[in-house]
């Protein structure tokens, strides 16, 4: 019985983050000049993969950005919703797995959130050069760079200060003894 009350929880935070990752950028678009920096679809999957687990974090972060895309048209499917719904899998994967996995420390949620950003900018990048055509020239080095760093500042900025606290300050509220 507790495993189903389990299950039934992280499906409806799943689909809480998935409702999120709609209605985010709505908000940040109001701000034209970083609005689109900001990247408002990462910060609820890696909630998800936070709180609900890798499989869940996984499912969400797929089908974020292709469901998003089909519905809204933005972003435009080929080749960012495809590029970005197999970052933020991966965002949502490694966030979980590696949180559930490491033992219960404040500086392992850090960890966590650092190796999703990571694992999940590489991905990206890999994927964003296969989608040009392995072509150099039209995604090569300097842009993934350009992409994956100089651009995204004020997003990894924002996401190192804002998820972990969100994390460590939730866990909290959900463990605490009553």
């Amino acid at each position: 019985m507790e495993y189903k009350r389990n299950e039934i929880k992280k499906f409806t935070l799943a689909a809480m983050f998935l409702a999120l990752t709609f209605v985010m950028p709505f908000l940040t678009g109001q701000i034209p000049q970083i609005g689109s920096m900001l990247c408002p679809m990462h910060i609820p999957v890696l909630l998800c993969g936070f709180f609900c687990g890798a499989p869940w974090g996984i499912g969400v972060g797929f089908i974020a950005p292709i469901l998003r895309s089909f519905t809204l048209g933005v972003p435009v499917m080929f080749p960012m919703a495809v590029s970005m719904a197999l970052e933020l899998a991966t965002y949502g994967f490694a966030a979980g797995w590696l949180y559930h996995k490491l033992p219960k420390k404040k500086v392992n949620v850090y960890v966590s959130l650092l190796s999703a950003m990571v694992i999940g900018r590489l991905v990206w990048g890999i994927v964003m050069f296969c989608c040009m055509g392995f072509d150099a020239s039209k995604f090569g080095l300097s842009a993934f760079l350009s992409g994956a760093i100089l651009n995204a500042v004020p997003r990894i900025i924002l996401q190192i200060v804002l998820i972990p606290v969100l994390v460590i300050t939730l866990e909290k509220l959900v463990n605490k003894p009553e």
